[in-house]
């Protein structure tokens, strides 16, 4: 009778794999396809969103300035020793001017400030322009 048992066992046991086999046979990935209807609002609202942005005013940190050849080379040396901003040289005749960061707050300016002054002893933190100002600078 064991041997009986143990027969079926071994039957039920292959016929067991071979339907898992089976199955396995026909169960596949399915690609979806995804769609995303937008408002069109909202690309005009992106808009709006960067134009005020760009308008917006913030307070910078002005490095240093001089010729082109000394505000590049300046640029270089920021660029090194404060890798997560972007120095911009800025000409306003007739000198070119080294600024980097955009604040909101002048706290927030400050706080980077000390930090830039250990390096650069002659930086200062620039004011954002008055609104009035970029309204004349427009038209």
């Amino acid at each position: 009778m064991a041997k009986y048992q143990n027969k079926t066992a071994k039957k039920h046991t292959l016929l067991f794999f071979l339907l898992l086999a089976g199955c396995s046979g026909f169960a596949y990935a399915q690609q979806g396809v995804v769609t995303i209807e937008q408002d069109p609002k909202i690309d005009q609202l992106m808009q709006v969103y960067k134009t005020a942005n760009a308008r917006s005013a913030y307070y910078t940190i002005q490095v240093g300035f001089g010729n082109y050849e000394e505000a590049e080379e300046l640029k270089d040396l920021v660029k090194i020793d404060f890798p997560e901003w972007t120095p911009q040289i800025i000409f306003d005749s007739p000198t070119y001017r080294v600024r980097i960061g955009q604040f909101r707050t002048k706290l927030e300016a400050e706080r980077r400030f000390i930090e830039v002054r250990k390096k650069y002893p002659a930086a200062l933190i620039l004011k954002p322009e008055s609104e009035t100002r970029m309204i004349k600078q427009q038209n």
